[in-house]
Protein backbone atom coordinates (compact mmCIF):
# COMPACT_ATOMS: atom_id res chain seq x y z
CA UNK A 1 0.00 0.00 0.00
CA UNK A 2 1.27 3.28 -1.33
CA UNK A 3 1.67 6.39 1.50
CA UNK A 4 -1.49 7.97 2.29
CA UNK A 5 -1.48 11.91 1.95
CA UNK A 6 -3.88 13.57 4.72
CA UNK A 7 -6.09 16.69 2.89
CA UNK A 8 -6.71 19.69 5.13
CA UNK A 9 -6.97 22.03 2.42
CA UNK A 10 -7.97 22.25 -0.93
CA UNK A 11 -6.76 25.44 -3.38
CA UNK A 12 -8.94 25.43 -6.83
CA UNK A 13 -6.58 27.53 -8.80
CA UNK A 14 -9.21 29.12 -11.64
CA UNK A 15 -12.91 29.99 -11.39
CA UNK A 16 -15.39 30.00 -14.20
CA UNK A 17 -17.30 27.09 -14.78
CA UNK A 18 -14.94 24.55 -13.87
CA UNK A 19 -13.47 26.01 -10.91
CA UNK A 20 -16.77 27.28 -9.63
CA UNK A 21 -18.74 24.24 -10.17
CA UNK A 22 -16.28 22.36 -8.33
CA UNK A 23 -16.05 25.20 -5.22
CA UNK A 24 -19.54 24.28 -4.87
CA UNK A 25 -19.74 20.33 -5.14
CA UNK A 26 -16.57 20.01 -2.83
CA UNK A 27 -18.06 22.45 -0.31
CA UNK A 28 -21.41 20.14 -0.57
CA UNK A 29 -19.24 17.06 -0.21
CA UNK A 30 -16.81 18.01 2.72
CA UNK A 31 -19.69 20.22 4.70
CA UNK A 32 -19.26 17.87 7.46
CA UNK A 33 -15.25 18.22 7.91
CA UNK A 34 -12.91 21.04 8.44
CA UNK A 35 -11.17 21.21 5.05
CA UNK A 36 -10.79 24.52 3.70
CA UNK A 37 -11.30 25.30 0.18
CA UNK A 38 -10.05 28.27 -1.41
CA UNK A 39 -10.62 29.44 -4.93
CA UNK A 40 -7.71 31.78 -6.55
CA UNK A 41 -9.86 33.82 -8.89
CA UNK A 42 -8.40 36.86 -10.44
CA UNK A 43 -11.54 39.32 -11.73
CA UNK A 44 -8.68 40.50 -14.04
CA UNK A 45 -8.73 37.23 -16.42
CA UNK A 46 -11.46 36.47 -18.90
CA UNK A 47 -12.95 33.33 -19.28
CA UNK A 48 -14.01 31.14 -22.44
CA UNK A 49 -17.10 31.97 -23.16
CA UNK A 50 -18.28 28.55 -25.58
CA UNK A 51 -19.90 25.93 -23.43
CA UNK A 52 -23.42 27.77 -23.15
CA UNK A 53 -25.33 23.98 -24.20
CA UNK A 54 -25.43 21.10 -21.94
CA UNK A 55 -26.36 17.91 -21.57
CA UNK A 56 -29.01 16.46 -19.18
CA UNK A 57 -26.49 15.47 -16.92
CA UNK A 58 -26.00 19.28 -15.49
CA UNK A 59 -29.73 19.54 -14.26
CA UNK A 60 -28.91 16.49 -11.92
CA UNK A 61 -25.74 18.13 -11.08
CA UNK A 62 -27.85 21.47 -9.58
CA UNK A 63 -30.68 19.51 -8.31
CA UNK A 64 -28.39 17.68 -6.30
CA UNK A 65 -27.01 21.13 -4.60
CA UNK A 66 -30.60 21.74 -3.99
CA UNK A 67 -31.67 24.33 -7.24
CA UNK A 68 -34.71 23.76 -9.00
CA UNK A 69 -34.51 24.01 -13.18
CA UNK A 70 -36.99 26.78 -13.03
CA UNK A 71 -34.63 28.71 -10.81
CA UNK A 72 -31.68 28.46 -12.77
CA UNK A 73 -33.29 28.95 -16.34
CA UNK A 74 -34.34 32.25 -14.84
CA UNK A 75 -30.84 32.90 -13.31
CA UNK A 76 -29.09 32.23 -16.62
CA UNK A 77 -31.31 33.31 -19.54
CA UNK A 78 -31.67 29.52 -20.33
CA UNK A 79 -33.71 28.16 -22.44
CA UNK A 80 -35.01 24.16 -23.26
CA UNK A 81 -32.54 21.87 -25.28
CA UNK A 82 -34.17 18.76 -26.55
CA UNK A 83 -30.87 17.64 -28.76
CA UNK A 84 -28.65 18.95 -31.52
CA UNK A 85 -29.58 19.46 -35.42
CA UNK A 86 -26.92 18.00 -37.49
CA UNK A 87 -27.55 20.29 -40.89
CA UNK A 88 -25.21 19.38 -43.78
CA UNK A 89 -23.49 16.97 -41.89
CA UNK A 90 -24.60 13.55 -43.78
CA UNK A 91 -24.86 15.04 -47.35
CA UNK A 92 -25.70 18.57 -48.40
CA UNK A 93 -29.56 20.05 -47.65
CA UNK A 94 -30.11 16.75 -44.97
CA UNK A 95 -30.56 17.10 -41.72
CA UNK A 96 -30.86 14.71 -38.72
CA UNK A 97 -30.87 15.30 -35.05
CA UNK A 98 -29.79 13.61 -32.46
CA UNK A 99 -32.41 13.78 -29.15
CA UNK A 100 -31.84 13.71 -25.37
CA UNK A 101 -34.57 10.09 -25.06
CA UNK A 102 -35.58 6.71 -26.88
CA UNK A 103 -36.54 5.21 -30.10
CA UNK A 104 -39.37 3.11 -30.13
CA UNK A 105 -40.62 0.42 -27.80
CA UNK A 106 -38.48 -2.72 -27.13
CA UNK A 107 -39.89 -6.00 -27.45
CA UNK A 108 -39.15 -9.61 -26.58
CA UNK A 109 -35.64 -8.18 -25.49
CA UNK A 110 -35.16 -7.23 -29.01
CA UNK A 111 -34.39 -3.48 -29.41
CA UNK A 112 -36.74 -1.46 -31.17
CA UNK A 113 -34.28 -0.58 -34.32
CA UNK A 114 -34.14 -4.57 -35.52
CA UNK A 115 -37.78 -4.11 -35.91
CA UNK A 116 -37.57 -0.23 -37.62
CA UNK A 117 -34.79 -2.38 -40.17
CA UNK A 118 -37.07 -5.24 -40.95
CA UNK A 119 -40.12 -3.03 -42.37
CA UNK A 120 -37.34 -0.88 -43.85
CA UNK A 121 -35.74 -3.36 -45.92
CA UNK A 122 -39.87 -4.37 -46.82
CA UNK A 123 -39.80 -0.73 -48.76
CA UNK A 124 -41.19 0.75 -45.65
CA UNK A 125 -40.47 4.42 -45.65
CA UNK A 126 -41.26 5.48 -41.86
CA UNK A 127 -37.96 7.40 -40.64
CA UNK A 128 -36.74 6.47 -37.55
CA UNK A 129 -36.99 9.96 -36.09
CA UNK A 130 -40.69 9.17 -36.54
CA UNK A 131 -40.34 7.20 -33.18
CA UNK A 132 -38.81 9.40 -31.07
CA UNK A 133 -41.05 11.88 -28.78
CA UNK A 134 -37.83 13.60 -28.46
CA UNK A 135 -37.26 14.92 -32.52
CA UNK A 136 -40.84 15.11 -32.50
CA UNK A 137 -40.81 18.14 -29.86
CA UNK A 138 -37.73 19.56 -31.08
CA UNK A 139 -39.15 19.80 -35.11
CA UNK A 140 -42.49 21.14 -33.48
CA UNK A 141 -40.38 23.55 -30.97
CA UNK A 142 -42.97 22.53 -28.35
CA UNK A 143 -42.02 21.86 -24.62
CA UNK A 144 -43.71 20.53 -21.86
CA UNK A 145 -42.44 18.70 -18.48
CA UNK A 146 -41.57 15.34 -19.15
CA UNK A 147 -43.77 12.54 -17.35
CA UNK A 148 -42.63 11.53 -14.10
CA UNK A 149 -43.95 8.06 -14.38
CA UNK A 150 -44.07 7.49 -18.13
CA UNK A 151 -46.80 5.09 -19.36
CA UNK A 152 -44.38 3.35 -22.24
CA UNK A 153 -41.28 3.96 -23.52
CA UNK A 154 -42.68 5.90 -26.08
CA UNK A 155 -43.20 9.43 -23.68
CA UNK A 156 -39.69 9.02 -22.63
CA UNK A 157 -38.00 12.15 -23.18
CA UNK A 158 -35.04 14.24 -21.68
CA UNK A 159 -33.70 17.45 -21.92
CA UNK A 160 -31.26 20.37 -20.86
CA UNK A 161 -30.54 24.23 -20.85
CA UNK A 162 -28.66 26.42 -23.56
CA UNK A 163 -27.84 29.26 -21.07
CA UNK A 164 -24.88 32.31 -20.26
CA UNK A 165 -22.21 30.51 -19.10
CA UNK A 166 -20.82 33.29 -17.22
CA UNK A 167 -24.27 33.58 -15.03
CA UNK A 168 -23.91 29.85 -14.28
CA UNK A 169 -20.80 30.54 -13.00
CA UNK A 170 -21.48 33.18 -11.01
CA UNK A 171 -24.58 31.06 -9.61
CA UNK A 172 -22.49 28.46 -8.50
CA UNK A 173 -19.82 30.89 -6.94
CA UNK A 174 -22.68 32.43 -5.03
CA UNK A 175 -23.39 29.36 -3.95
CA UNK A 176 -20.02 28.11 -2.71
CA UNK A 177 -19.67 31.08 -0.90
CA UNK A 178 -22.21 30.81 1.43
CA UNK A 179 -21.00 27.50 2.29
CA UNK A 180 -17.88 29.01 3.49
CA UNK A 181 -15.51 28.70 0.80
CA UNK A 182 -12.97 31.29 0.54
CA UNK A 183 -12.17 33.59 -2.36
CA UNK A 184 -8.92 35.36 -3.21
CA UNK A 185 -9.13 37.61 -6.19
CA UNK A 186 -5.57 37.41 -7.85
CA UNK A 187 -3.18 36.17 -10.17
CA UNK A 188 -0.71 33.22 -9.48
CA UNK A 189 2.97 34.41 -10.52
CA UNK A 190 4.81 31.42 -9.34
CA UNK A 191 4.24 28.08 -8.29
CA UNK A 192 6.79 25.73 -5.52
CA UNK A 193 7.27 22.38 -5.58
CA UNK A 194 8.10 19.65 -2.68
CA UNK A 195 11.90 19.07 -2.98
CA UNK A 196 11.04 15.27 -1.86
CA UNK A 197 8.45 14.03 -3.77
CA UNK A 198 7.10 16.92 -6.38
CA UNK A 199 4.31 18.12 -5.14
CA UNK A 200 3.02 21.41 -5.21
CA UNK A 201 3.44 23.28 -2.14
CA UNK A 202 2.51 26.56 -2.35
CA UNK A 203 1.27 29.35 -5.33
CA UNK A 204 2.81 32.61 -4.89
CA UNK A 205 0.25 35.33 -6.17
CA UNK A 206 0.45 39.43 -7.47
CA UNK A 207 -0.70 40.59 -4.21
CA UNK A 208 2.22 39.44 -2.49
CA UNK A 209 0.42 36.34 -0.84
CA UNK A 210 1.74 32.79 -0.33
CA UNK A 211 -1.00 30.20 -0.48
CA UNK A 212 -0.04 26.52 0.64
CA UNK A 213 -2.72 23.46 0.00
CA UNK A 214 -2.47 19.88 0.27
CA UNK A 215 -4.66 19.32 -2.98
CA UNK A 216 -4.62 21.19 -5.98
CA UNK A 217 -7.59 21.75 -8.77
CA UNK A 218 -6.38 23.23 -11.87
CA UNK A 219 -9.16 24.88 -13.36
CA UNK A 220 -6.94 27.52 -15.05
CA UNK A 221 -8.08 26.72 -18.89
CA UNK A 222 -6.11 25.90 -22.17
CA UNK A 223 -2.56 27.12 -20.15
CA UNK A 224 -3.18 24.36 -17.36
CA UNK A 225 -0.73 26.41 -15.03
CA UNK A 226 -0.64 23.69 -12.31
CA UNK A 227 -0.73 20.53 -14.25
CA UNK A 228 1.23 21.30 -17.21
CA UNK A 229 3.12 24.81 -16.07
CA UNK A 230 4.34 23.42 -12.85
CA UNK A 231 4.45 19.72 -12.94
CA UNK A 232 4.90 18.92 -16.79
CA UNK A 233 2.21 16.63 -17.31
CA UNK A 234 2.21 15.17 -20.78
CA UNK A 235 -0.69 15.57 -23.29
CA UNK A 236 -1.75 12.69 -25.74
CA UNK A 237 -3.12 14.21 -28.96
CA UNK A 238 -6.22 13.54 -30.86
CA UNK A 239 -5.52 15.79 -33.90
CA UNK A 240 -5.14 12.89 -35.93
CA UNK A 241 -8.64 12.47 -35.94
CA UNK A 242 -10.32 15.36 -34.97
CA UNK A 243 -8.84 18.01 -37.48
CA UNK A 244 -10.23 21.04 -36.18
CA UNK A 245 -8.16 23.43 -33.82
CA UNK A 246 -9.42 26.84 -34.07
CA UNK A 247 -12.96 27.89 -33.31
CA UNK A 248 -14.10 31.61 -33.76
CA UNK A 249 -17.28 32.74 -31.16
CA UNK A 250 -19.44 35.82 -31.16
CA UNK A 251 -22.76 37.06 -29.75
CA UNK A 252 -25.87 37.94 -32.24
CA UNK A 253 -29.22 39.12 -31.16
CA UNK A 254 -32.27 36.72 -31.52
CA UNK A 255 -34.39 36.41 -34.24
CA UNK A 256 -37.86 35.31 -34.02
CA UNK A 257 -38.75 32.61 -31.31
CA UNK A 258 -35.59 30.42 -29.74
CA UNK A 259 -35.61 26.83 -30.90
CA UNK A 260 -35.42 23.75 -28.48
CA UNK A 261 -32.53 22.66 -29.99
CA UNK A 262 -28.77 23.54 -30.57
CA UNK A 263 -28.03 23.48 -34.35
CA UNK A 264 -24.75 22.51 -35.57
CA UNK A 265 -24.24 23.40 -39.50
CA UNK A 266 -21.37 21.69 -41.32
CA UNK A 267 -19.27 23.58 -43.66
CA UNK A 268 -16.33 23.34 -45.85
CA UNK A 269 -13.84 22.85 -43.40
CA UNK A 270 -15.86 22.19 -39.93
CA UNK A 271 -18.90 23.35 -38.77
CA UNK A 272 -20.74 26.02 -36.95
CA UNK A 273 -23.20 26.30 -33.71
CA UNK A 274 -26.40 28.08 -32.79
CA UNK A 275 -27.08 28.46 -29.35
CA UNK A 276 -29.98 30.37 -28.48
CA UNK A 277 -30.65 32.32 -25.22
CA UNK A 278 -33.84 34.09 -23.81
CA UNK A 279 -31.68 37.27 -24.50
CA UNK A 280 -29.69 36.75 -27.45
CA UNK A 281 -27.96 34.06 -29.57
CA UNK A 282 -24.56 32.22 -29.72
CA UNK A 283 -22.66 31.22 -32.54
CA UNK A 284 -19.65 29.98 -33.33
CA UNK A 285 -17.60 28.16 -36.34
CA UNK A 286 -15.32 25.36 -35.34
CA UNK A 287 -12.96 24.64 -37.68
CA UNK A 288 -9.12 23.19 -39.48
CA UNK A 289 -6.70 26.06 -39.81
CA UNK A 290 -4.79 23.28 -42.54
CA UNK A 291 -7.93 23.90 -45.30
CA UNK A 292 -9.19 27.68 -44.14
CA UNK A 293 -7.66 30.50 -43.01
CA UNK A 294 -9.04 32.55 -39.99
CA UNK A 295 -10.30 34.85 -42.26
CA UNK A 296 -12.18 32.78 -45.01
CA UNK A 297 -13.59 31.59 -41.21
CA UNK A 298 -14.84 34.52 -39.71
CA UNK A 299 -16.45 35.22 -43.52
CA UNK A 300 -18.17 32.06 -43.43
CA UNK A 301 -19.41 32.65 -39.88
CA UNK A 302 -20.79 35.83 -40.05
CA UNK A 303 -22.57 35.24 -43.55
CA UNK A 304 -24.43 32.44 -41.68
CA UNK A 305 -25.82 34.22 -38.53
CA UNK A 306 -28.85 35.44 -38.63
CA UNK A 307 -29.25 38.64 -36.11
CA UNK A 308 -26.85 41.60 -35.52
CA UNK A 309 -23.28 40.83 -34.28
CA UNK A 310 -22.96 41.94 -30.72
CA UNK A 311 -19.04 42.20 -30.66
CA UNK A 312 -15.88 41.01 -33.21
CA UNK A 313 -15.71 37.45 -33.19
CA UNK A 314 -13.21 35.91 -30.68
CA UNK A 315 -10.49 33.43 -31.58
CA UNK A 316 -9.66 30.03 -30.00
CA UNK A 317 -7.03 28.00 -30.53
CA UNK A 318 -6.71 24.15 -29.39
CA UNK A 319 -5.33 20.50 -29.96
CA UNK A 320 -7.97 18.17 -29.45
CA UNK A 321 -6.73 15.54 -26.53
CA UNK A 322 -6.16 15.03 -23.13
CA UNK A 323 -3.60 15.32 -20.40
CA UNK A 324 -1.83 11.76 -19.74
CA UNK A 325 -2.55 11.90 -16.29
CA UNK A 326 -5.76 14.17 -15.02
CA UNK A 327 -4.30 13.68 -11.51
CA UNK A 328 -0.70 14.11 -11.28
CA UNK A 329 1.10 14.36 -7.87
CA UNK A 330 -1.17 16.35 -5.56
CA UNK A 331 -3.15 18.12 -8.07
CA UNK A 332 -6.13 17.48 -10.59
CA UNK A 333 -7.21 18.73 -13.80
CA UNK A 334 -10.83 19.60 -14.51
CA UNK A 335 -12.51 21.48 -17.39
CA UNK A 336 -10.14 22.54 -20.11
CA UNK A 337 -7.10 22.17 -18.24
CA UNK A 338 -7.74 18.29 -18.38
CA UNK A 339 -7.87 18.43 -22.34
CA UNK A 340 -10.04 19.48 -24.69
CA UNK A 341 -12.82 18.06 -27.18
CA UNK A 342 -14.78 20.26 -29.54
CA UNK A 343 -18.00 21.17 -28.61
CA UNK A 344 -20.32 19.07 -31.35
CA UNK A 345 -22.06 17.21 -28.21
CA UNK A 346 -22.02 19.53 -25.57
CA UNK A 347 -19.55 17.35 -23.44
CA UNK A 348 -17.28 20.46 -21.75
CA UNK A 349 -19.40 21.03 -19.06
CA UNK A 350 -20.44 17.19 -18.28
CA UNK A 351 -16.60 16.27 -17.97
CA UNK A 352 -16.39 18.86 -15.68
CA UNK A 353 -19.32 17.37 -13.57
CA UNK A 354 -18.16 13.68 -14.12
CA UNK A 355 -14.24 14.99 -13.23
CA UNK A 356 -15.83 16.51 -9.87
CA UNK A 357 -17.83 13.54 -9.15
CA UNK A 358 -15.09 11.48 -9.43
CA UNK A 359 -12.77 13.72 -7.10
CA UNK A 360 -15.63 12.98 -4.65
CA UNK A 361 -15.95 9.49 -5.22
CA UNK A 362 -12.20 9.82 -3.62
CA UNK A 363 -12.88 11.41 -0.83
CA UNK A 364 -14.81 8.86 1.71
CA UNK A 365 -11.99 9.58 4.04
CA UNK A 366 -9.85 12.85 3.66
CA UNK A 367 -6.81 11.23 2.30
CA UNK A 368 -5.11 9.75 -1.32
CA UNK A 369 -2.76 7.81 -1.67
CA UNK A 370 -1.14 6.61 -5.25
CA UNK A 371 -3.51 3.66 -5.95
CA UNK A 372 -6.22 6.07 -5.93
CA UNK A 373 -4.84 8.23 -8.27
CA UNK A 374 -3.77 5.49 -11.02
CA UNK A 375 -8.16 4.92 -10.30
CA UNK A 376 -9.04 8.21 -11.07
CA UNK A 377 -6.39 8.31 -14.05
CA UNK A 378 -7.61 5.00 -15.94
CA UNK A 379 -10.93 5.93 -15.09
CA UNK A 380 -10.74 9.62 -16.85
CA UNK A 381 -8.94 8.32 -19.58
CA UNK A 382 -11.28 6.02 -20.45
CA UNK A 383 -14.50 8.20 -20.33
CA UNK A 384 -12.70 10.77 -22.47
CA UNK A 385 -11.73 8.18 -25.06
CA UNK A 386 -15.24 6.83 -25.13
CA UNK A 387 -16.68 10.30 -26.35
CA UNK A 388 -13.89 10.99 -28.37
CA UNK A 389 -15.06 8.47 -30.52
CA UNK A 390 -18.40 9.24 -30.75
CA UNK A 391 -17.16 12.43 -32.03
CA UNK A 392 -14.93 11.18 -34.31
CA UNK A 393 -18.15 8.53 -35.79
CA UNK A 394 -19.88 12.24 -36.64
CA UNK A 395 -16.90 13.04 -39.13
CA UNK A 396 -15.87 9.55 -40.10
CA UNK A 397 -19.55 8.99 -40.72
CA UNK A 398 -20.51 11.63 -43.30
CA UNK A 399 -20.97 11.49 -47.38
CA UNK A 400 -20.07 14.60 -48.07
CA UNK A 401 -18.09 14.72 -51.23
CA UNK A 402 -17.31 18.55 -52.13
CA UNK A 403 -14.43 19.01 -49.86
CA UNK A 404 -11.22 18.21 -48.93
CA UNK A 405 -11.74 17.77 -45.85
CA UNK A 406 -14.59 15.89 -45.68
CA UNK A 407 -13.01 13.40 -48.17
CA UNK A 408 -10.46 13.30 -45.45
CA UNK A 409 -12.19 12.50 -42.74
CA UNK A 410 -14.29 9.91 -44.19
CA UNK A 411 -11.38 7.83 -45.53
CA UNK A 412 -9.06 8.24 -42.51
CA UNK A 413 -8.62 4.78 -40.12
CA UNK A 414 -10.31 5.34 -36.66
CA UNK A 415 -9.26 4.39 -33.17
CA UNK A 416 -10.01 0.50 -32.84
CA UNK A 417 -12.33 1.07 -30.06
CA UNK A 418 -14.61 2.79 -32.28
CA UNK A 419 -13.94 0.70 -35.24
CA UNK A 420 -14.88 -2.12 -33.38
CA UNK A 421 -18.18 -0.57 -32.39
CA UNK A 422 -19.06 0.23 -36.18
CA UNK A 423 -18.10 -3.08 -37.50
CA UNK A 424 -20.59 -4.38 -34.55
CA UNK A 425 -23.68 -2.27 -35.69
CA UNK A 426 -22.59 -2.74 -39.02
CA UNK A 427 -22.53 -6.53 -38.93
CA UNK A 428 -25.33 -7.41 -36.54
CA UNK A 429 -26.82 -3.82 -35.25
CA UNK A 430 -25.52 -4.42 -32.10
CA UNK A 431 -24.94 -0.94 -30.00
CA UNK A 432 -22.06 -1.82 -28.24
CA UNK A 433 -22.34 0.11 -24.75
CA UNK A 434 -19.47 0.44 -22.61
CA UNK A 435 -18.33 1.51 -19.03
CA UNK A 436 -17.56 5.01 -18.26
CA UNK A 437 -19.57 5.77 -21.23
CA UNK A 438 -21.81 8.97 -21.54
CA UNK A 439 -23.25 8.53 -24.68
CA UNK A 440 -25.74 5.90 -24.20
CA UNK A 441 -26.87 3.02 -27.10
CA UNK A 442 -29.95 5.59 -28.42
CA UNK A 443 -27.53 8.28 -29.07
CA UNK A 444 -25.32 5.72 -30.98
CA UNK A 445 -28.31 5.08 -33.07
CA UNK A 446 -29.46 8.78 -33.89
CA UNK A 447 -26.05 9.60 -35.23
CA UNK A 448 -25.93 5.98 -37.33
CA UNK A 449 -29.33 6.64 -38.93
CA UNK A 450 -28.54 10.25 -39.09
CA UNK A 451 -25.82 9.46 -41.73
CA UNK A 452 -27.80 6.60 -43.21
CA UNK A 453 -25.31 3.92 -41.59
CA UNK A 454 -27.43 0.69 -41.33
CA UNK A 455 -26.71 -2.72 -40.33
CA UNK A 456 -26.66 -5.88 -42.86
CA UNK A 457 -29.22 -7.46 -41.11
CA UNK A 458 -31.93 -7.44 -38.51
CA UNK A 459 -32.17 -9.73 -35.46
CA UNK A 460 -33.79 -12.95 -37.34
CA UNK A 461 -35.90 -13.37 -34.09
CA UNK A 462 -38.02 -10.40 -34.99
CA UNK A 463 -39.44 -12.58 -37.90
CA UNK A 464 -41.47 -14.26 -35.38
CA UNK A 465 -43.82 -11.55 -35.56
CA UNK A 466 -46.43 -11.27 -37.90
CA UNK A 467 -45.79 -8.50 -40.42
CA UNK A 468 -49.19 -6.93 -40.80
CA UNK A 469 -49.15 -6.62 -37.10
CA UNK A 470 -45.44 -5.25 -37.17
CA UNK A 471 -47.12 -2.73 -39.53
CA UNK A 472 -49.74 -2.14 -37.44
CA UNK A 473 -47.70 -1.47 -34.39
CA UNK A 474 -45.23 0.87 -35.61
CA UNK A 475 -48.22 2.76 -37.49
CA UNK A 476 -49.64 3.27 -33.93
CA UNK A 477 -46.01 4.35 -32.73
CA UNK A 478 -46.06 7.20 -35.24
CA UNK A 479 -49.61 7.79 -34.43
CA UNK A 480 -48.95 8.36 -30.77
CA UNK A 481 -46.41 10.27 -30.60
CA UNK A 482 -47.81 12.96 -33.19
CA UNK A 483 -50.48 13.45 -31.49
CA UNK A 484 -48.90 13.95 -27.92
CA UNK A 485 -47.12 16.58 -29.17
CA UNK A 486 -50.00 18.60 -30.92
CA UNK A 487 -51.34 20.30 -28.37
CA UNK A 488 -48.46 21.05 -26.70
CA UNK A 489 -47.31 24.58 -25.37
CA UNK A 490 -44.61 26.06 -27.60
CA UNK A 491 -40.99 26.43 -26.67
CA UNK A 492 -41.36 30.43 -25.96
CA UNK A 493 -45.21 29.73 -24.46
CA UNK A 494 -43.23 27.39 -21.93
CA UNK A 495 -40.30 29.93 -21.13
CA UNK A 496 -43.27 32.91 -20.62
CA UNK A 497 -45.17 30.78 -17.97
CA UNK A 498 -42.70 28.79 -16.28
CA UNK A 499 -38.66 30.54 -16.11
CA UNK A 500 -38.93 34.16 -18.50
CA UNK A 501 -36.31 36.57 -17.49
CA UNK A 502 -37.57 39.79 -16.21
CA UNK A 503 -36.12 43.28 -17.55
CA UNK A 504 -34.30 44.14 -14.73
Amino acid sequence: MSENHQVKSIIIAGGGTAGWMAAAKLSQHFAKTDIKITVIESTAIGTVGVGEATIPTLRRFYQALGMTDMDVMRKTSATVKLGIEFKNWHQPNTSFIHPFGLFGHEANGIRFHHYWLKLLQLGEQSKLEEYSLGIALARANRFTFPAEKPSSPLSVFDWALHFDAGMFAKLMRDYALEQGVAHIDAKIESIKLNSDNGFIELLSLDNQQQIAGDLFIDCTGFNGLLISGALKTGYIDWSQWLLCDRALAVQSELVGEPAARTVSTAHSAGWQWKIPLQHRQGNGYVYSSQQINDEQAQDTLLQHIDGKVLHQPRKFSFTAGRRAQAWNKNCIAIGLAAGFLEPLESTSIALIETGIEKICGSFPIPYFNQERVDYFNQVTATEWERIRDFIILHYKANQRTDTEFWQHCRNMPVPDSLQQKINAYQERGDLLHFRWEIFHPDSWLAIYSGFGVYPKMYNQNVDRLNTDYLRESLAAMRKSIADAVAGLPTHQEFINEHCKVQPA
